[in-house]
């Protein structure tokens, strides 16, 4: 599938491991994975910033293979997930900075341009997660209030 506002057709993406399990050298048990998920997930980390470090620092390639739940999952069930999700808090994040630039800068019409492109991305997956139920049916993006949401 191509993209929403470029004519790019990207095919570039990362490979799973094909084995399920963890690898043999792993010796962090399921228990360990999630205590530590639920730690980073208090400090204010995102899921997918929790599974870049569980990553890098510890060796765990896949939280899933180790604990058979995802990241989000595991935050669901301890009552540490984002209210709204990350995608389109990360969207939210880049229209309010972009809003922002556009405030010291009126004449900037290249931002103007791309901040509804942006916003018509938002629009389009919070309807998805209306209707997918992950956001209340009345919730609504609005600009004045974008940076409340951020901050």
């Amino acid at each position: 599938m191509g993209r929403m506002h470029c004519p790019g057709k990207g095919i570039s993406k990362s490979a799973l491991p094909y084995k399920r399990s963890p690898p043999s050298w792993l010796k962090i048990t399921s228990a360990q994975v999630e205590d530590h998920v639920c730690k980073l997930a208090k400090k204010g980390l995102t899921p997918s910033q929790i599974g870049v470090i569980l990553r890098d620092s510890n060796g765990i390639a896949q939280v899933k293979s180790v604990t058979g739940n995802k990241i989000l999952r595991i935050l669901k069930k301890n009552a540490l997930a984002p209210e709204i999700p990350e995608d389109l808090y990360m969207l939210i994040k880049k229209a309010v900075a972009v809003r922002k630039h556009l405030d010291r800068n009126k004449k900037d019409k290249d931002s103007k341009f791309r901040l509804i492109l942006i916003e018509s991305r938002i629009h389009r997956l919070s309807r998805y997660y209306r209707l997918s139920k992950k956001l209340a049916p009345n919730w609504k993006y609005e600009s004045a209030t974008a940076s409340t949401m951020v901050a």
